[in-house]
């Protein structure tokens, strides 16, 4: 913990949240780099694993990435043949984006370094006080974001 911090910022539930989120942030992005890869890519593969071929709007809500960001990262797996992208047979103005057979090794490559990843952010807790952090954070974003 940053004890440079004055006390009565480290006993406040936001500041120690944000500290531990730009941790979080640090060991994914380092983790994905060592992986070849990116946050974004891992949210897009998976968002494409988990509800299928999608055009990019619903691909961009699903994942949660930006349209500026998201068509830069569509590109990057498209070169690498993680993704496809062809033209909706319904409305020729849209793409439809489809994870590939590579595309799905390398989620599975990345489920396994998230995993590594999330055993060292959380490498303190037992099993139950990881659940029960994962619950409690999970109330917290969904009270936040219900009117979103």
């Amino acid at each position: 913990m940053d004890t440079s911090a004055p006390e009565r910022l480290r006993n406040l539930p936001s500041w120690l949240l944000t500290q531990t989120a730009h941790h979080a942030h640090r060991l994914v992005t380092e983790g994905m780099s060592e992986a070849g890869a990116r946050g974004y890519h891992y949210r897009l593969l998976a968002a494409l694993e988990e509800s299928g071929p999608s055009s990019q709007a619903t691909l961009g809500r699903r994942s949660a990435i930006h349209l500026s960001d998201l068509v830069a990262t569509i590109n990057e797996l498209a070169d690498r043949d993680l993704v496809s992208r062809e033209p909706d047979p319904a409305d020729r103005r849209r793409n439809v984006i489809t994870i590939t057979p590579a595309g799905r090794r390398q989620l599975k490559r990345l489920d396994k370094q998230i995993a590594r990843i999330q055993d060292d952010l959380l490498a303190p807790l037992s099993g139950p006080e990881r659940e029960q952090l994962t619950g409690l954070l999970s109330r917290l974003l969904r009270h936040h974001t219900q009117d979103a």
